[in-house]
């Protein structure tokens, strides 16, 4: 990490501070965190989105559900630039992440639904290696690393261990700090809550809360229907490739509580 390399923002703590509620000029404009235009993807002769739509306000908790094999994770291996769309544009704060890679990459932190990390190396190291690829100085790192390590109950200790002898909660707990070290504009979740016991699951909800009251936007998926209904702003259901139903649960409060009866309702899995 070098120490004449920052991108504005980049201390957790001030971020969370509500005297602290600002962005970049470049992006004060934009209304939009991401956007996915006419988005389609197949895998030889199996079509898996079909014209996908979407628009996700800054600053919004939003969260994107549907059954196994939809089209969920393929809609976030696009968008976080592991896999290529066959056709369709998609933009992070008006980055296009085919045309402008690095730019869009910089702008969001990404959670896999399963644990991917280097296990040869410490927790601590870990992060320091995550966080050199973004440029972050070594001030921002030391101050983000105090604050992660600490809300998700990580010890010294354990920061110090190597990852492979860590448990499977404990790996995600690195996935979910590695995401943030570098407080970036989208978190992109993807089923998030796997492996996390009760504890940190609780601190996981108050921190998605946090990171988009204070101008942050969080993108999830999840197959718990619970958490997606306590914490998102907007849900969008996926079915045959496309969105098939949008709420908005500051326009309709009363569906947080009938989203699953809506979910299998999509699916015309009940009357």
């Amino acid at each position: 990490m070098e120490e004449n390399k920052v991108s504005e923002n980049t201390n957790l703590e001030n971020t969370f501070d509500e005297d602290s509620n600002t962005q970049e000029l470049e992006f004060k404009d934009i209304d939009y965190a991401l956007q996915i235009k006419d988005l389609y993807k197949s895998y030889g002769h199996k079509e898996v989105l079909k014209g996908l739509n979407l628009d996700v306000k800054k600053g919004e908790v939003f969260g994107f559900i549907g059954k196994n094999g939809i089209g969920k994770s393929t809609t976030i291996d696009c968008i976080v630039g592991l896999k290529e769309a066959t056709s369709g544009e998609i933009l992070l704060f008006g980055k296009d992440i085919k045309r402008d890679p690095l730019k869009a990459k910089e702008l969001f932190g990404y959670v896999p639904s399963e644990p991917v990390t280097y296990e040869m190396m410490t927790g601590n190291e870990y992060l320091q290696f995550i966080a050199s690829s973004y440029n972050m100085i070594q001030s921002s790192f030391n101050k983000n690393y105090e604050f992660l390590v600490k809300k998700f109950g990580m010890t010294p200790s354990d920061m110090d261990r190597k990852i492979r002898e860590y448990s499977h909660g404990m790996k995600q707990k690195i996935c979910l700090m590695a995401s943030l070290i570098h407080n970036p504009k989208i978190w992109i979740l993807d089923e998030p809550t796997v492996g996390l016991d009760i504890m940190v699951y609780e601190v996981l909800l108050k921190m998605i809360k946090q990171f988009a009251t204070y101008g942050r936007t969080v993108f999830i998926t999840s197959h718990n229907i619970e958490l997606v209904s306590k914490v998102c702003d907007r849900v969008a259901i996926i079915l045959d490739g496309k969105v098939a139903t949008l709420i908005d649960f500051k326009k309709e409060p009363l569906k947080r509580r009938d989203l699953a009866k809506i979910f299998f309702k999509t699916y015309g899995d009940i009357d």
